[in-house]
This record gives C-alpha cells, structure tokens and sequence, in this order.
C-alpha cells in the first residue's frame, strides 16, 4: 500500500482529497467534526515535511449549481480550528484564481478549494475537470474513504495525472487495514454481527465474509425474516416475505462454511412502533398477533456476549434493536458493551454503517472499540468484496 509515509513533501504541493462532508446546523455552523479531525494526521505529515496541503472536498448535494448554502466558506472556521492554523480559502476549484491561490502557497500553508460539486463534471468523473484540478499540485492524495466507492473526478480519475506521485493518506491506509483485519488477516475466533433492517441490504457482504468468519450474528429487523423462515411466529414484526428462501439459503451456506449462526432466542415485544408503549418479552419463535418485535431480549443478549467474549476480531455493522427509542435501545447498548469489553480483552472491533457509527458516538463507544469507519456506503462496498475506484486509482 503505497502511502504517504513513502514520500517527503518537503517544496511541494499535496493536493489531498478529503471527505468534508460533514453535518451542519440551520446557521450552517459544523455539528460534528469527526471527518475533519480523522485527516488531521495526513495533514500535518505534509506539513512537517515541509510541504504545503490544498483540500479538495465537496459538501452536500448541489448538483452541479453555485448555491451559497453549500460553500465551503460556512466550514472554513471549524477547518481552521480543528487543523490549528489559519486555513486560506479560495471561491473556485478549477480555472485562474484557483491556479493564482496553489501558486501562491507557501510551505506549512493550507488552502481550502470550494465545492468541487458546484461542477457537473465532478460526479460525471470528466477528465478534463479532473486534470485542471491535477495543475494545482505536485502530488495527489486521496484521505477520503467516505467517497472512496464513487469514481468521482477528484476521487479517482485525478489519480493518473500523478502516476509517481499518488498516495494514500493515513486515514484511508487505516481505513484499509481495518477492513483487511476483519476480512483477511484477524486473529480467530473472527466474529460479525449484522444487524439493521433487511436482510436484502446485506446479502453480499453476508456471502462475501462468510468465508472469513467463524461466528455470524444476525440481529435487528432483519432476524425476523430469518425466524419466519425457519418455521417460527413473529406476530407482526418486520419481515421480507419475498427472502424467506434466502434466508434459508444463506443458513445453508454458513453450515458449508462451518459458520456458526446466531440469532436471536427472544425478543423485547410491543403492540405498535412507538416508544410508549406496554412491552413484553417473549420467545421470539412465539410472538402473538398484533405484537412485534422491537429489541432483543435479555437470553438473547447473554448469549451475544458470550460469543464475543470469545472473539479475537468483531465486526459490528447494524443495531440489534430500535435504538433511537429509548425503551428498545437495551439490547444495543448491551452488544455495545460486550463489544467494549472484548475490546479491553485485547479483541480488534471494527465498527462500521451510518447506524452503528451513529449509537456509538451517541453513547459514548466511539473510544471504547478498536476502530470506527468513517465511510458508510465505502466500507459496506468493500465488505462485499468490491474494489473501490478510488482505491483502484492508487494501487493502479
């Protein structure tokens, strides 16, 4: 993996594409930073080589317009703060003035480029546009895995203007190796617990990782299926009729693969989808009419743990319970704490999906697993053994 701890910066300009795709609030001040802080180490690598850091980014979705709700000047502040010096921003990306900015940087500077989706040919992946944003430095960096399964202009066709000159930044090589742990190179038992929805959502990664896992959990909306399939009553739970063969299916595979499945053996039951409502547990096998399963139950959650406890490598993508309502989030802290705790006993825990990343930020695990991926639709695709354009672009 060809990084950026392979090259000296020293006199030159970085052009380093980022993922600053980052929430903000109604006065477009930046609610959450993480995606900022994560390349702060690419960053200053550059600087203290001696080099110089242009940011390519893009913010939202303003399909191919100049809407001034979508400027990166609203985030510059927050940039400036997070990297610890005075970020110098330019209102183009492409074209004089932006060419006038690189030229003008100075060694240890940092330049923030706009929007780079303020241009179609951005998301079109148009090499023209890709190689005027190529002028602007000496090298190209790629640190943004949230953007890695687009191929993108400056996510992956910028690459090949720089055919020595092409890095990975640290962000994205950990990105990498956390993934590779999990899929190839985790100390056993490697255990993965998919939770969430549907089954239909996840049925490449479940196929793509059985062969590198020894244990499967499967909770979350999706087990239901899977219950109903092998003959069991869930009243109204969440179901997807059509993939009850699947279901079976997969089960069948895992036994190919000496996989061992777990699902849930009961389940925290209500009568309709809202918080405040009368719950119950119950053999998830057994559900009555007119109820439905919103968690896992406590039999359910003893027996996660003990699988994990047991685990030298987790991977954790999807909750096992409706989580954003209080009284069915029970289920998913205690996977977060047996996670934790594995975590402390040495295991490497892998977390990864918008909901998973999302609880355990909001719960406060973030700093209690191994690693939390900063890409949702980048890691599901790499799980499903796909190779990523922009990934391809630096290994190419």
């Amino acid at each position: 993996m060809k990084t950026i701890n392979d090259f000296n910066f020293k006199d030159k300009k970085a052009l380093v594409r980022v993922d600053f795709n980052v929430p903000q609030d109604d006065q477009l001040k930046v609610t959450d930073n993480t995606r900022i802080v994560a390349v702060k180490p690419t960053v200053e690598k550059i600087l203290n080589d001696g080099g110089s850091v242009i940011l390519i980014t893009h913010l939202g979705r303003p399909k191919g317009e100049v809407k001034d709700e979508f400027s990166l000047k609203h985030i510059l502040g927050e940039v400036s703060a997070v990297l610890g010096q005075e970020v110098k921003f330019v209102d183009e990306c492409i074209g004089e003035k932006a060419e006038q900015a690189a030229a003008d940087l100075k060694p240890g500077e940092i330049l923030l480029l706009e929007n780079v989706r303020f241009h179609n040919e951005e998301e079109k992946g148009d090499a023209a546009f890709a190689e005027k944003l190529s002028k602007l430095g000496d090298a190209y960096v790629n640190d943004a895995f949230g953007t890695a399964h687009r191929a993108h202009a400056s996510t992956a066709v910028i690459a090949q203007y720089f055919q020595s000159t092409k890095f990975f930044g640290l962000l994205m090589a950990n990105e990498l190796q956390a993934i590779d742990k999990v899929l190839k190179s985790g100390e056993r038992p490697v255990t993965a617990i998919l939770g969430g929805s549907k089954v239909s959502t996840k049925i490449t990664i479940i196929e793509n990782i059985l062969p590198a896992v020894d244990n499967l959990i499967i909770g979350g909306g999706m087990a239901f299926t899977f219950i109903k399939a092998l003959g069991g009553k869930i009243g109204n739970s969440l179901v997807e009729e059509d993939k009850l063969p699947l279901a079976l299916e997969i089960l069948g595979k895992a036994k190919e693969h000496k996989v061992k499945v777990y699902l849930p053996s009961d389940a925290i039951i209500a009568e309709s989808f809202s918080n405040d409502v009368e719950r119950k547990e119950a053999d998830i096998y057994a559900i009555p009419e007119g109820w439905m399963g919103l968690d896992a139950g406590h039999k359910s959650r003893d027996q996660f743990n003990d699988v994990l406890l047991n685990s030298r490598t987790i991977l954790w993508n999807g909750p096992i319970g409706v989580f954003e309502m209080s009284n069915f989030a029970g289920g998913t802290v205690a996977l977060g704490e047996s996670i934790a705790e594995a975590t402390r006993l040495g295991a490497f825990s892998l977390v990864g999906g918008g909901d998973s990343v999302a609880f355990v930020k909001q719960f406060g695990y973030a700093d209690q697993v191994s690693y939390v991926s900063t890409g949702g639709g980048a890691m599901l695709e790499s799980l499903e053994g796909l190779e990523l354009p922009g990934v391809a672009a630096i290994n190419n």
